[in-house]
């Protein structure tokens, strides 16, 4: 759709000289979430890989487990006066039998990376939904395995290189190979797009993988990874405490200030072979 970037006039001031020249910027526009023609959330996004991030996100409320789940993803026209398609409405149909979200979880406000729950209201919340334990899952990779992935990430993120200004996420097998990248000016949404591509691929769930994601590890991410059965999220930055709670309550291995050789685990330690 060519909307992933956008250029704007800015004015540059550098050792005291001025110039006035066009900047890359990251795109961020709303989508709009529907179920079966309902609303149900609005988040505000980068453009593309749309659908993916729409069965992401019903992934990570527990809606849908597997491709054979949804019937059908679309946009939607008439979000202008003339009933044009901005391309910002996406209207997911489930399949005959699977369960419509509940009412609890239609948002009418914009999603952003500090939405969820809190405590330990949304610890057992993570605990019910959760289709794939992950505590029992056997991978095991090695520290120096790990230290390679944020350099393959960066590698990979062909937008930031033009904006400077986009989140990214990755998916990698144990070997430290790499399944799929997905960038977002939001984290929670480069999350989602990557499960979403792995739900309509077929690949739930995510046993035997690494989650890789370029900023701090919020209880969102934990969340998201343990729902899609990921055995493994690793994070450049810090960890929140919740984060900490929920990845040592699902038996999740969380791994912070990757960066180099050095790392932190917070939590399922027994998976990382030094």
């Amino acid at each position: 759709m060519g909307r992933v970037t956008a250029r704007k006039p800015v004015l540059r001031i550098r050792d005291g000289q001025r110039s006035t020249r066009p900047d890359t910027l990251t795109v961020e526009e709303p989508m709009e979430l529907r179920v079966a023609g309902r609303p149900l959330t609005i988040t505000m996004r980068t453009p593309g890989h749309d659908f993916d991030l729409a069965a992401g996100f019903l992934v990570g409320e527990g809606v849908v487990r597997r491709a054979e789940d949804v019937a059908g993803i679309r946009y939607c026209a008439g979000a202008t006066t003339d009933s044009g398609n901005t391309y910002n409405i996406v209207d997911v149909a489930l399949a005959p039998g699977v369960a419509a979200p509940d009412a609890s979880l239609e948002r009418n406000f914009y999603t952003t990376s500090s939405c969820g729950l809190c405590g330990k209201a949304s610890l057992d919340a993570v605990r019910t939904q959760t289709t794939w334990p992950v505590a029992d899952d056997p991978l095991r990779i090695s520290a120096s395995t790990l230290s390679t992935l944020p350099e393959q990430l960066r590698a990979a993120q062909r937008v930031f290189d033009s904006t400077g200004g986009l989140h990214a996420a990755a998916l990698f097998t144990s070997d430290g190979e790499l399944i799929c990248l997905r960038e977002d000016v939001g984290r929670h949404n480069a999350v989602d797009k990557v499960v979403g591509h792995a739900l309509r691929e077929g690949r739930l769930p995510l046993r035997d993988t690494v989650l890789m994601v370029s900023g701090r590890a919020s209880f969102e991410l934990v969340q998201k990874a343990v729902t899609a059965g990921v055995p493994i999220l690793a994070a450049v930055s810090a960890p929140s405490s919740l984060a900490v709670d929920l990845a040592q309550d699902a038996g999740l291995t969380l791994v912070g200030f990757l960066r180099g050789t050095s790392m932190n685990v917070y939590a399922g330690a027994e998976r990382v072979v030094v």
